[in-house]
């Protein structure tokens, strides 16, 4: 009783025409579910936020607060 022989020769191709599609398929899976989990609902997040936000309004509010030392407060 003698244990058969290992297959050397063709071995990385055949392992590659395995799991080559496999990676393929397992990379643009992870990639779709990144653009439709975190990306898009971060793009909704940004569009939502911007829909109300004032800038002229959040910089008085930051130089009332004292927020910058080359610009006063309207008070003073």
């Amino acid at each position: 009783m003698s244990l058969a022989k290992p297959q050397m020769r063709g071995l990385l191709g055949k392992r590659l025409r395995f799991h080559l599609p496999i990676a393929f398929t397992l990379s643009i899976a992870a990639a779709i579910m990144f653009k439709y989990m975190v990306t898009e609902p971060r793009k909704k997040a940004y569009a939502d936020f911007y829909k109300q936000y004032d800038a002229a309004k959040e910089f008085e509010a930051m130089r009332e607060a004292g927020v910058f030392e080359s610009v006063r407060p309207s008070g003073e």
